[in-house]
């Protein structure tokens, strides 16, 4: 179950470094905000991809 807890983890972090470039593309998010969600979800990716796929599949 944890293992499964870290995949949704990494996913969320995933999208929230592809979703927040699109609104910025878009013009409806403002640029301090794209920073922020970019950074909080590259350090979910990073934090949690190599544990949830630890132990192979």
């Amino acid at each position: 179950m944890p293992q499964f807890a870290l995949k949704i983890v990494s996913w969320l972090g995933l999208v929230l470094t592809l979703v927040p470039s699109l609104l910025v593309f878009a013009g409806s998010l403002d640029f301090p905000t794209y920073k922020m969600l970019m950074l909080v979800g590259t350090v979910l990716w990073f934090a949690a991809r190599p544990f949830s796929t630890a132990g192979g599949e």
